[in-house]
């Protein structure tokens, strides 16, 4: 099946963003069987020989942002699309609540800092964006504050691109029912039991204000140069599908290339 993730799933820079439109049980007709086992670990090769040619190259970086509501996805995302890279050169940074230190700064400092360099792929567990989002729900700042942010992050994410690091955005959107579905599978298993934490359930009370705070920040802030993708999560699998597509598409997408050797070959001497 030829599925163009990236045009699928991106959302057009000036669309108006209702989540409620967006189905997350859609697989765009995958199914859950071999061809599609195969086709994940056909994007997974791409991104693993493509990673090595990003390091090669050394001219730019890519940068992954993953924003979800609890128990939505992200580290399984990064645990399964990024299993095949060379840990050497993809770094993930997961974004808490901010320190004194950080919250001496703008909130963008801590994010700059973040940024990978030339040659590494950076992946973002949370991010800039909780600034228009938990600080926004919770009422940590002044609405004129939040509100002038979605401005300031849509110039720093133009800086970015401007200056070589490509940037992908991916929400990952499950229903209501399916992420209640998850908290209480991790009641019951006792694997997974210390992911618990009362605030995960405490949210759900405010489930409504964040579907609302993430529609206005995906319609305000997907931009060409820093897209955001809505990618149906409720099947993990297709999930993890999509978000590998759409990074080797990406990463294809940037015309690449080797550098030249930094020593004449034809001058070397084997003895």
């Amino acid at each position: 099946m030829a599925t163009n993730f990236t045009k699928e799933l991106m959302v057009k820079p000036g669309t108006k963003v209702k989540l409620e439109k967006y189905d997350p049980e859609e697989t765009l007709g995958w199914e859950k069987n071999h061809k599609t086992k195969v086709s994940l670990e056909k994007a997974l090769a791409r991104i693993d020989s493509l990673q090595y040619l990003l390091y090669a190259e050394h001219k730019r970086a890519l940068l992954i942002i993953l924003q979800a509501l609890d128990a939505g996805g992200k580290d399984g995302t990064i645990r399964h699309v990024m299993s095949g890279v060379n840990p050497q050169g993809c770094h993930v940074t997961s974004f808490k609540a901010p320190s004194a230190d950080e919250q001496a700064h703008n909130f963008l400092w801590r994010i700059h800092n973040a940024i990978p360099k030339y040659g590494d792929i950076g992946i973002f567990n949370r991010s800039q964006y909780e600034d228009v989002l938990v600080a926004r729900v919770h009422n940590l700042v002044p609405k004129g504050v939040w509100e002038s942010r979605y401005d300031q992050i849509n110039s720093f994410e133009s800086i970015l691109h401007k200056n070589n690091v490509r940037i992908l955005k991916f929400f990952l959107h499950i229903s209501k029912d399916e992420q209640k579905r998850r908290l209480l599978e991790r009641i019951d298993d006792p694997d997974k039991r210390w992911k618990i934490s009362e605030a995960d359930f405490a949210e759900r009370k405010h489930w409504e204000d964040y579907i609302a705070a993430y529609e206005d920040a995906i319609s305000r802030c997907s931009t060409r140069g820093a897209p955001w993708f809505i990618i149906p999560a409720n099947k993990k699998w297709f999930r993890n599908l999509a978000v590998s597509h759409i990074v080797a598409e990406t990463m294809e997408d940037m015309d690449m290339k080797f550098p030249p050797p930094t020593v004449d070959l034809k001058r070397l001497k084997w003895k």
